[in-house]
């Protein structure tokens, strides 16, 4: 197998390798086999995807000699709980940007961002979308003048140096593959900020693996997704002190299942999140892997992956996020 060198130092901190685990009643059901990638056990309190990429951006905080992780998202943001909770386990401390328009609630990630510890901060959607950057420099700046030092992730840790996380995810998978007997010639992901799609897609290239990457995007569509892949390949390659042709028509994104929009679900999405529950044993969160799986799901059934043989999902996590949603289940 080809590996991919070199790769800058990171931290150990996920549950890894994740096991793959072969779903039977969704096979059976759809007629293809289904495997599942159980991201979601990389950890307790920093469980899910964002962990693999924290390993490298946290590792590259503390050679610069940064005492305080700066990030942002969503108000029940996956990776800024599991940023709160790398940064308590490491003694750093943390400050969050969330996105919220209202008071929220303290529940779901939230409430565990709370219990971690984080500095929070609000802003609202159009705060975020347009001014995100320079308010977590803010933070920075304000810590200099402290005399203690900033190191911003973006949402999702989801740039050049975090796609080593993921790109190592490949490399973890190949070698399942030789255990299990098993190739997985379909990869597919839930996409919300594009790093775990550029480390699967790039480490897919640079080895030669040619299986195909499919992510399903909560958010935004697949020409927005196609250049923020491309752009944290770009970096990533930066890293390496390397390069490698990147061709937009080989970015694979599907972008019919965003429905209401970011973190917010439709009827179907949470009836489809809880029959699989009841039928599989398995939880899918609401932003997701909920929307994602639901999408795969009805693209098996309208032949999307007629030519696929064995199909492996990521499960990237977003169980606390399930909790937010509570009221809006309806079980019968």
């Amino acid at each position: 197998m080809n590996t991919i060198k070199p790769k800058p130092q990171k931290l150990s901190l996920a549950n890894l390798p994740t096991r793959i685990e072969y779903l039977p009643v969704v096979s059976k059901q759809w007629g293809k086999p289904i495997y599942l990638k159980r991201d979601d056990q990389t950890g307790s309190e920093y469980c899910g995807n964002k962990v693999r990429k924290i390993e490298y951006a946290v590792a590259e905080a503390l050679r610069q000699g940064c005492d305080t992780l700066v990030t942002c998202g969503g108000i029940q943001s996956n990776h800024c709980r599991a940023t709160a909770a790398v940064a308590a386990k490491l003694g750093l401390k943390s400050i969050l940007l969330l996105r919220i328009d209202e008071q929220p609630p303290v529940e779901g990630n939230y409430f565990l961002d709370l219990l971690f510890g984080a500095d929070i901060h609000f802003c609202s959607r159009e705060e975020y979308r347009n001014s995100r950057k320079q308010i977590m420099q803010a933070f920075c700046d304000s810590l200099a003048a402290e005399g203690r030092k900033g190191y911003i992730l973006p949402e999702g840790a989801s740039n050049g140096i975090g796609c080593f996380g993921y790109m190592d995810c490949m490399e973890e998978i190949v070698n399942q593959e030789q255990e299990l007997g098993i190739c997985f010639d379909t990869i597919v992901l839930a996409e919300g900020s594009g790093g775990t799609h550029a480390g699967l897609h790039l480490a897919n290239q640079l080895m030669g693996l040619n299986k195909r990457v499919v992510s399903f995007c909560v958010c935004d569509d697949r020409p927005y997704f196609v250049q923020v892949v491309t752009d944290i390949c770009t970096s990533c390659l930066s890293y390496m002190q390397t390069s490698h042709p990147l061709k937009p028509e080989d970015i694979e994104v599907i972008d019919r299942y965003v429905g209401r929009g970011y973190g917010l679900s439709t009827a179907e999405e949470l009836a489809f999140i809880a029959q699989t529950a009841k039928e599989n044993g398995l939880l899918f969160d609401p932003v997701y892997t909920g929307k994602a799986f639901y999408g795969l799901m009805q693209e098996v059934a309208a032949g999307t992956f007629h030519t696929s043989e064995n199909i492996l999902f990521i499960h990237t996590g977003g169980i606390f996020g399930l909790f937010s949603k509570k009221e809006q289940f309806i079980f019968v």
